[in-house]
């Protein structure tokens, strides 16, 4: 990892993203936040620094949409994806620098396209598959926080309100979040310096959720998660080439 202004820029452009996806704004769009760091650093790095920034922006959060939750479906989601971040802590082992990044590429190519494309958007799926989302976004979560795009998959087909939505999304992203805690610091990847880091980016934090906020009644939304989504899909090629070069 090298520390220079790129790498600067990069983690202050990622936090940025991702509070102003915290505020309720443009979905999904904090999913590019690793794929981003990653450029510069190891994805393991990566999900470090942002777990503890994560769990601050879902406090916020919490306090929006915690009435707004569909408690059935967090019910329906929620086993499933603590038994993915288990598996994802039991696999952490296998997983080199080189096929994080290959794995990160090819989940952020896949998320990038399902997001602008949303094939299944409207149409009801069975109770399994969002079970079956549910544990696939405890992995991704773990391995990347990455948990928000297969969720969605699931709750956009639901027929709920943008409230209900977003208090539901919010909610089982920050329980999952708290879960990771225990095995991120199992594998020593919560530390006095990873901590340091988060704690020096926590104004940038706040100003994302702010400029989410500000952002809402100024831009178009769905435009500007195309254009993450895109961007998305770039990062993702890059890692791809990244891991199997």
């Amino acid at each position: 990892m090298v520390i220079d202004w790129v790498f600067v820029a990069l983690m202050i452009i990622a936090v940025l993203l991702t509070g102003i996806s915290k505020s309720g704004f443009a979905g999904g769009v904090g999913v590019v936040a690793v794929p981003l760091i990653s450029l510069k650093a190891s994805p393991t790095f990566a999900v470090a620094v942002m777990l503890p920034l994560l769990i601050v922006m879902d406090v916020f959060s919490l306090k929006a949409w915690w009435r707004q939750r569909v408690d059935r479906l967090l019910w329906l989601m929620f086993p499933p994806a603590v038994l993915g971040v288990a598996i994802g802590y039991f696999t952490y082992g296998w997983f080199d620098e080189a096929l994080l990044k290959l794995l990160l590429g090819v989940f952020s190519v896949l998320f990038g396209l399902w997001g602008l494309f949303k094939p299944l958007r409207g149409k009801r799926l069975p109770g399994w598959v969002g079970r079956l989302c549910g544990g696939v976004a405890g992995f991704t979560s773990f391995i990347a926080h990455a948990g928000g795009p297969p969720l969605n998959f699931y709750l956009l087909q639901c027929q709920l309100t943008k409230q209900q939505f977003l208090g539901t999304a919010v909610v089982f992203l920050a329980i999952t979040n708290l879960v990771k805690l225990v095995p991120y610091t199992l594998l020593g990847l919560v530390n006095i310096d990873n901590l340091t880091i988060a704690l020096l980016l926590m104004p940038v934090a706040w100003l994302g959720v702010q400029l989410g906020l500000v952002i809402q009644k100024r831009i178009d939304g769905e435009l500007f998660f195309r254009v993450i989504l895109c961007l998305l899909i770039l990062l993702g090629i890059r890692l791809i080439m990244d891991g199997i070069s």
